[in-house]
């Protein structure tokens, strides 16, 4: 089958799209990725989004119109992905598509119940592209009693297991979350959860403070010195000491929280206060391992995904934080950092096309395995 994966994380980036080439499914799955292109979102969509998943700030209009805003996005993805490929579009046969989440909620509270809300109209895609769409993945795992997340972590057991080493996948978007694959494990045996904030503290005070969207390479971060202090006060927020199964999102370390480091160091330089953040996310993994991982499971390497696998400070934070592994990127593996959950979400996309079960009890919580997404057929 020919599959577009379809992923815009956390971070706010823009649309990911990945073409692949995928013979079977389950542990017979073999892939081909054919070609891989970003649909950057411009500063107006940025900010609409950034606006509709802060409760202050979102209205109803507005979720309305973006739902479908968006969707013609993703199909101008699909479209010069498969362009790019040479490809047309008559002979894809499917997309998988993530939607942006503008809200996680896995817990409720009060009067509000355990739901997840990504935006992304999937009748818009299929009838802009006249291709059959599977989207919506998050929500038959917490009707099952599950967090709705991480999702990824059945495909990088597919991609990734190995019998002779254990691995770590840590993907780093605008939240970070972690894939534990042991040596010669079968799925049952992997566990998965969120670290913690990725890149997205790290985005919004590059944003506010020097009107750029993301420390390119982590340059702003190497010129500047880290207050082990703050780390220390800011490593008590209660999500850190959440056992794991967890997943976290915006609602915890989106805008609002940075905007609070910002109004209690102001008088910081952006060095120093892009240095520490940084160092918050490094530690935070580091910790999550320390705390969740290390003590129980035989690790020989980290693998990192997403767009802090280009941060070199971050990377290099990591390493310094877990001398006794060897942190790289899935690169190393014939997989692309970038572009790694866009590939996770065509071959979801895949199992669910074959009727498989895709989520990971041991790292969602559900209460059993089930097939994820959502069927929306092409209009002829």
């Amino acid at each position: 089958m020919l599959i577009v994966g379809l992923m815009s994380g956390t971070s706010l980036d823009g649309i990911d799209a990945a073409l692949i080439k995928v013979d079977g499914y389950g542990s017979k799955t073999k892939l081909e990725i054919l070609e891989t292109n970003e649909l950057p979102f411009n500063s107006r969509m940025k900010e609409k989004l950034l606006q509709a998943s802060n409760k202050d700030t979102s209205n109803v209009e507005q979720l309305c119109s973006l739902n479908f805003e968006i969707s013609y996005l993703y199909a101008e993805a699909v479209k010069k992905v498969c362009n790019k490929a040479n490809l047309p579009l008559s002979k894809l046969d499917l997309i998988g598509s993530h939607g942006q989440t503008l809200y996680h909620m896995p817990k409720g509270n009060n009067d509000l119940v355990r739901s997840t809300l990504q935006i992304g109209d999937a009748s818009v895609l299929a009838y802009e592209t006249n291709t059959m769409v599977i989207s919506n993945f998050r929500s038959m795992d917490i009707a099952a009693g599950g967090e709705g997340a991480p999702l990824i972590p059945y495909i990088d057991y597919l991609l990734f297991h190995n019998e002779e080493r254990g691995r770590v996948l840590q993907n780093i978007g605008g939240i970070g979350n972690v894939t534990v694959v042991p040596a010669n494990s079968t799925l049952n045996k992997i566990i998965a959860f969120d670290t913690g904030p990725g890149n997205m503290i790290i985005d919004a005070i590059c944003k506010e403070r020097l009107n750029v969207n993301f420390d390119k390479d982590g340059e702003i971060a190497s010129r500047g010195v880290v207050n082990k202090d703050l780390i220390e006060k800011w490593l008590t927020h209660p999500f850190f000491r959440k056992q794991p199964p967890k997943s976290t999102g915006r609602e915890d370390f989106g805008v609002q929280y940075a905007n609070e480091i910002l109004k209690e160091n102001h008088s910081m330089s952006t060095e120093d206060i892009v240095a520490t953040v940084t160092y918050l996310s490094a530690c935070s993994i580091a910790n999550a391992y320390k705390h969740f991982i290390l003590p129980y499971y035989q690790i020989d390497e980290v693998l990192v995904s997403g767009g802090g696998a280009n941060n070199k400070t971050m990377l290099q934070m990591l390493q310094e934080l877990l001398p006794e592994l060897n942190v790289t990127t899935t690169y190393r593996l014939g997989i692309s950092e970038d572009y790694k959950e866009a590939i996770g979400f065509a071959l979801l996309a895949n199992e669910t096309y074959h009727k498989q079960y895709a989520n990971v009890p041991s790292a969602t919580g559900a209460r059993e395995a089930v097939i994820l997404g959502q069927f929306t057929l092409p209009p002829k």
